[in-house]
């Protein structure tokens, strides 16, 4: 089955998956890949990764980087 939608984006660059496609998968995180002209979005479950991003500069911090200490305090937090 294949659905299909046109989503616009927000003045922040974001879009929303529709709620009944999020409802299909048993997660909150998807994966986003930029290739040539197009943009794939698929689920992921991050317990099963082997890495993950805890910290883009460009997404957390408006391209401005993040102190070692900070970032090591963020690892801690998720790592329990």
């Amino acid at each position: 089955m294949v659905n299909k939608s046109i989503q616009k984006t927000t003045s922040k660059g974001q879009i929303t998956l529709p709620k009944a496609w999020r409802g299909k998968f048993k997660t909150s995180h998807f994966a986003l890949k930029w290739q040539d002209d197009s943009l794939t979005i698929r689920p992921v479950d991050i317990d099963q990764l082997e890495e993950t991003i805890v910290f883009s500069a460009e997404r957390d911090n408006q391209g401005r980087g993040l102190p070692a200490k900070d970032l090591l305090r963020i690892i801690k937090k998720i790592d329990g």
